[in-house]
């Protein structure tokens, strides 16, 4: 698919840009052809989380171990890069031997190692990428810093040199703190719901101090996604491995997992018994403009109305077969429509799970909206709304 300018997921502006470049990069699952080809290698693998929320380190580790097999046939100087986001430590202690062993290389002499976290955002991925608010290297020696500092020097933004563990640790403190800030304005927000005040606004006071900025302190049904959760999952465990008792992180996940079931909470003050009721869901991406449906928070919530003898309508314009293939446990029990407007048609009770642009576009006269993301176009034209937190 990628030879063929084909994106295997929805990003924003990826396919016309893959149309455009087109020629200008190649796709291969052949390891070696790729290392002796190239002057830096990338590990850029998921690092999903174990049962007990531990860093699971294999498709880094297969890919070290491949890497490895590759540099002892190349003569030239190479560059390995983690961009996978792994724990403090990981590069030198579990990747490093891994790339030795194999190559029968040392690394920082015969080859470079770097740390080089990404921040990227989904949605606005391409963006971020070109115009980020920083770039951290971690590095070891000097020819490896040399070699990225002159692959990035076309982005103009703030580049950070590091060691190694101090990039590793940048990215799980990063990701931990801006859950922190969502699980925290949830907290205030619930408290503000139940005073009848709208948590948006008092955010949009806190959020002028230029200490605090307003960034990631829209309350509503919590965060979801590939990095928040799985990642401050891991540094609790990380934290615990090492005598440490993370507390205020152990609240941000505990936080998260029950905000998404005050919409339940919220629609029985208006139908107490929902055996038998036709919900309506819109919205099943853990966020707007992806197909990303990793820890997305419409899971939580259909399963509940699910357990409730609730039967589900439920669209998103672009992570329905995601959401199939991720969830099968609940698909099942899931009608899916081809457009919001049918949502709308077949039930007076809507739940909104995701702020796609779309559903501002909709008419709510005659319903009951549940929100969970603020969409204005319900807030002023439902029979019954109610905002999550506001």
């Amino acid at each position: 698919m990628i030879n063929n300018a084909q994106p295997p997921i929805y990003e924003e502006g990826l396919e016309e840009l893959m149309q455009e470049l087109k020629g200008k990069y190649h796709a291969t699952n052949d390891y070696r052809w790729a290392i002796l080809n190239s002057d830096i290698t990338f590990i850029t693998v998921g690092t999903p989380s174990k049962p007990d929320g531990s860093i699971d380190l294999t498709h880094v580790k297969q890919a070290a171990k491949s890497i490895g097999k590759a540099l002892r046939d190349k003569e030239d100087y190479h560059v390995v890069v983690v961009k996978s986001t792994v724990l403090p430590g990981t590069t030198e202690e579990v990747v490093k031997p891994i790339l030795e062993k194999h190559s029968g290389k040392k690394a920082f002499k015969d080859f470079g190692l770097a740390m080089n976290p990404e921040f990227l955002r989904e949605g606005v991925a391409l963006k971020d990428f070109l115009n980020p608010d920083r770039i951290v290297l971690g590095v070891q020696d000097e020819k490896t810093k040399k070699i990225l500092e002159e692959l990035y020097e076309p982005i103009n933004a703030p580049k950070l040199i590091v060691d190694i563990k101090t990039a590793e640790m940048i990215k799980y403190a990063s990701n931990a703190f801006l859950a922190t800030k969502i699980s925290f304005a949830n907290e205030i927000g619930n408290i503000c719901k139940k005073l009848g005040i709208d948590s948006w606004k008092v955010f949009e006071g806190v959020g002028l101090d230029h200490r605090i900025s307003p960034h990631f302190f829209k309350t509503g049904i919590g965060f979801g996604g590939s990095c928040f959760p799985k990642d401050v999952k891991a540094l609790i465990k990380k934290a615990e491995e090492i005598g440490e008792n993370p507390l205020i992180l152990k609240a941000v996940i505990e936080v998260n997992e029950r905000q998404p079931l005050k919409m339940i909470e919220l629609l029985k003050k208006h139908i107490p018994e929902l055996k038998g009721r036709k919900i309506g869901v819109l919205g099943l991406a853990f966020k707007p403009n992806t197909d990303d449906v990793r820890e997305t928070r419409a899971y939580i919530i259909i399963k509940k109305l699910l357990e409730e003898g609730a039967s589900v309508i439920a669209y998103d314009p672009k992570a329905m077969e995601n959401f199939k293939r991720f969830y099968p446990d609940v698909s099942g029990g899931i009608e899916y429509a081809t457009s919001p407007e049918d949502v709308l048609k077949s039930t007076e009770i809507i739940l909104i799970v995701t702020e796609w642009p779309d559903f501002e576009e909709l008419d709510y006269s005659g319903k009951i909206v549940i929100d969970g993301r603020r969409i204005k176009a319900a807030e002023r034209t439902a029979r019954i709304y109610e905002g999550v937190c506001w």
